[in-house]
């Protein structure tokens, strides 16, 4: 509950959002329907606990909010984006810095496309692009285990879509995938692939989609890919010939020797994966972004005016470091932030303001791209006894460009991260316009 006399509005839903992120320190998490949600099948049990004990920080207690207004825009502005990836200029231009494997075209889309915007004062800024964007079904546990905590709360800004009917939409696109790779055969067995998968952060969430996987009748393995064997033309686990794999794997391109096995079933066609290297080469290439924010270039290629104004309001403005502009990128450092091309959970990236002479010297030895700054917004919540604020960031996952869920993640520090006390994924409330602050 925030307190009476705010002075917001009953029908401001963009500051009454601000307001809530500032003064309510309301525990919405229901730990009881979390644990539930959780191990609601017999080989899940003691998850809950598993989760609390060895990843504290992996759920906040407490919701994040935002307004409808800022929820359309952030769907329109990738809306934008999809319309440009869909041009043939545009797919030359990206695919002609990316490495060979991303012009493999079995047909499969990529699952779980992760939208991530900061929540700037005047609208939402896309800051990146993610191809293996982890979370999604934690959040839809996290989301349905939440009860309103204030009166201004009516409901959960899930996305478009009934959190009951989540899952079976997350087990559609897989299908989705399968099909328009395989057609009408028949899918048996999925394997979710990542390097030493239980030491993974989000390993929890390979056992919940194991567990979706088998209520649909699908055989499903969690496996290494140096667990993998490609012979007579199928990839086999153990045994077991995988039809599909779900991949979890950072080698965006397969380049590493310890993937060298499963990069071969997929450019030879003999496994459906979903995401593969062509989609990061698409959507998730930081240098993408100055494409978006390159008005010459999207005029040449027919983007109309209206797209473009969605773009350039919603994307900072983005550069490639070359070496004819190094100069002027260092003496205006400190209002940007630099990130590797391929880079990803904000792994070798840097604050403008915070810049050694050691960093740039890496940076400009190496691929990256200057983004314009975009602070995150913050959520004040009681830790311990004491106020503090986190930083935020919020998260559109996306399927053939239509988002399907909407996650915040609450951190301190330089980047998004899972160490923070009272941080990691929030569910996403929207604020009632027609409640008064303190009703």
């Amino acid at each position: 509950m925030i307190p009476a006399g705010s002075g917001v509005p009953g029908d401001n839903s963009e500051e009454l959002a601000r307001v809530l992120n500032r003064d309510c320190h309301c525990i919405s998490i229901d730990s009881d329907a979390l644990r539930r949600e959780l191990e609601r099948d017999a080989e899940n049990r003691d998850l809950y606990r598993s989760i609390i004990e060895s990843r504290p920080h992996l759920f906040s207690a407490s919701a994040v909010f935002i307004s409808r207004p800022d929820v359309e825009r952030m769907a329109a502005i990738i809306r934008a984006v999809e319309s440009v990836v869909a041009l043939p200029g545009y797919r030359e231009t990206v695919l002609g810095w990316a490495p060979a494997i991303a012009r493999v075209d079995h047909g499969p889309r990529a699952v779980f496309l992760g939208y991530d915007f900061h929540l700037g004062p005047e609208s939402p800024q896309l800051i990146e692009i993610n191809t293996n964007a982890g979370g999604a079904l934690l959040n839809t546990v996290l989301a349905r285990a939440q009860r309103a905590c204030c009166d201004q709360v009516r409901q959960l800004a899930t996305g478009p879509l009934d959190l009951k009917l989540l899952e079976q939409v997350f087990f559609d696109m897989f299908l989705a995938e399968w099909k328009l790779q395989r057609g009408d055969s028949r899918l048996a067995t999925v394997a979710i692939v990542d390097d030493n998968p239980p030491q993974q952060y989000l390993y929890p969430e390979f056992v919940l989609f194991r567990q979706l996987f088998a209520r649909h009748g699908l055989n499903c393995v969690i496996a290494d890919p140096k667990e993998l064997v490609y012979r007579n033309g199928a990839l086999w686990h153990q045994g077991l010939r995988i039809d599909l794999v779900y991949n979890r794997l950072t080698d965006f391109s397969l380049e590493q020797p310890a993937h060298e096995l499963l990069r071969a079933a997929y450019v030879d066609g003999a496994v459906v994966l979903t995401p593969h290297p062509r989609a990061h080469a698409l959507y998730a290439d930081k240098r993408n972004l100055a494409v978006f924010t390159d008005a010459s270039r999207l005029s040449a290629w027919g983007v109309t005016e209206a797209v473009q104004r969605i773009l350039g309001a919603g994307i900072p403005h983005t550069t490639l470091i070359e070496p004819n502009h190094r100069d002027d990128l260092w003496t205006d450092r400190r209002r940007l932030f630099f990130k590797p091309v391929s880079g990803y959970g904000s792994k070798a990236a840097y604050r403008g303001d915070k810049l050694t002479k050691r960093a740039w010297s890496e940076i400009v030895s190496g691929k990256y791209v200057a983004q314009e700054t975009v602070p995150p917004s913050e959520r004040r919540l009681r830790v311990g006894g004491e106020e503090i604020n986190l930083k935020l960031d919020m998260r559109n996952y996306v399927y053939d460009g239509s988002v399907q869920l909407l996650s915040a993640r609450l951190y301190r520090g330089q980047t998004t991260n899972f160490r923070t006390p009272g941080g990691g994924f929030a569910p996403v409330f929207l604020p009632d316009r027609s409640c008064e602050p303190g009703a």
